[in-house]
Formats: C-alpha cells, structure tokens, sequence
C-alpha cells in the first residue's frame, strides 16, 4: 500500500498491526519496524539496552517520516506565500476608493 505524499510505502498490513496490538497513533509506515521492536521488547522485560539495534532502526524512520512532513508543509507555505504576492501585487494596481471620492 502506498501513503499519498509520502516517499516510503507501508509495509505492515492492517491486519499484522492489529495482531501485534500496534495503537493507532503509530500505525505509520514504520509500524514494520516497530511490530520487532516492541516483541523483543517484551521479550527482554523492556530493559532499555537489550534492543538497542532495533530502537534505532525504528527511531531512524521515524524521525525521516518526520522530517520529509516538515519539508512538505515549508514547500506548502511558500506556495501560499508565492500566491498572496501575486494577490496583494494585482490588488494594489487599481485601488478601492478611488481619490477624487474625498475632493
């Protein structure tokens, strides 16, 4: 399955996702990253050091995902920007009240 405006595909189906239990807020396309991490968390009685390569891994797509959203958003605002420009620029060539209104 491919998420729209997104580089990375998901790799977890929603069926392996409810089957590990994975709540809803990290259903994301690192859920295949985190379904690992959290069984060998368990396993290893969520010692923090134990699982180390896995966090990482995990940590690593998340934060790519996170970043890959903030370049959107800026790119979104400077469209907007670019076409309030072109807005404020037409509006200003003929003006509203004309100036003979107050003569």
């Amino acid at each position: 399955m491919e998420v729209e405006g997104s580089s990375k595909k998901m790799i977890a189906s929603q069926e392996e996702m409810v089957e590990a239990r994975v709540p809803l807020a990290y259903r994301d396309q690192c859920a295949h990253l985190l379904i690992p991490l959290n069984n060998c968390r368990s396993k290893e009685f969520y010692l923090p050091w134990k699982c180390e390569s896995e966090r990482h891994v995990y940590e690593k797509c998340a934060y790519e995902l996170v970043m890959e959203r903030m370049l959107q958003m800026q790119k979104l605002r400077q469209q907007q920007e670019g076409h309030e420009k072109l807005k404020i620029g037409a509006s200003q060539g003929i003006p509203l009240i004309p100036k003979t209104a107050n003569a």
